[in-house]
């Protein structure tokens, strides 16, 4: 049976990031993409130029409508806006705990500006963290969560990511693509230890949607069945082939999106 994910994140109208990166993921891993918005936004290459989010009323709306007559296998979640719809977003979920969530904090711009206010950082902290089967944080995400400098090595993605876990997930993925080198290493952290996922840095300025595209990735391949390694692995994999084969695509002058058919065209 196909696999049905839920996606509740943001739009990007440039297709590369957001609900539209989510859906084509979902579509490319072979499982059955649906999605809840909770903002739209003006966005291309170059960067955000306007959000219009969407009221916490109709967000819960949505996923309401979704869960009343369709079996959801797992949920992945993005671009939260503001508190009020991480709660809402909470409320709404709390009655479907057995559907697994991968959390994917939308929190830091590649610029290092911050995308949330404060007492939205709380709310995911105090609502939507212990919904998570596993939280895919970025290392200035996860700095924002934990109130802390960004990590600078091995040793502190690793402390970091058991500090996230008592706060709540039941594991954590820690993308070390912030890091100096040559290697762009993920850390997932879970209740039994620890594991490095390690891959080549690849040189490209195509890197638009790439923490979108991997955890939903990881959300199909649990929706499918996999174990969390195995689905951290395949979705790692799929996201490196998928920058590797962006440069057949001319999508704007600024950040490209990566490719997400690559292994169907």
């Amino acid at each position: 049976m196909i696999a049905n994910i839920l996606s509740i994140a943001g739009s990007d109208p440039s297709g590369g990031a957001g609900i539209q990166a989510d859906l084509k993921t979902f579509s490319a891993r072979g499982t059955y993409g649906m999605a809840v918005m909770t903002a739209l936004t003006a966005q291309n290459t170059q960067g955000v130029t306007g959000v219009h989010e969407v009221p916490s009323a109709f967000v819960s709306e949505q996923i309401a409508a979704i869960f009343d007559d369709i079996r959801v296998d797992a949920i992945k979640i993005g671009m939260i806006s503001n508190a009020d719809i991480a709660m809402t977003i909470a409320d709404s979920l709390r009655h479907h705990v057995e559907v697994p969530v991968v959390l994917d904090p939308v929190m830091v711009a590649k610029g290092g500006a911050r995308l949330l206010p404060e007492d939205a950082v709380q709310a995911v902290r105090d609502d939507l963290l212990s919904m998570a089967a596993v939280l895919t944080p970025n290392l200035p995400e996860a700095a924002a969560l934990l109130d802390e400098d960004v990590a600078q090595d091995r040793d502190t993605m690793l402390k970091q990511g058991e500090k996230l876990r008592t706060l709540g997930a039941q594991a954590v993925l820690m993308k070390g693509g912030h890091l100096e080198g040559n290697q762009s290493p993920d850390l997932l952290v879970t209740a039994i230890g620890h594991e490095w996922f390690e891959s080549e840095r690849l040189e490209t300025a195509n890197t638009h949607g790439t923490g979108c595209t991997l955890s939903s990735a990881i959300a199909a391949e649990i929706g499918k069945g996999k174990n969390l390694s195995e689905a951290v692995k395949a979705a790692k994999a799929y996201v490196h082939n998928a920058i590797v084969a962006s440069a057949e695509l001319k999508v704007g002058s600024g950040h490209g999106p990566t490719h997400h058919f690559h292994n169907l065209w």
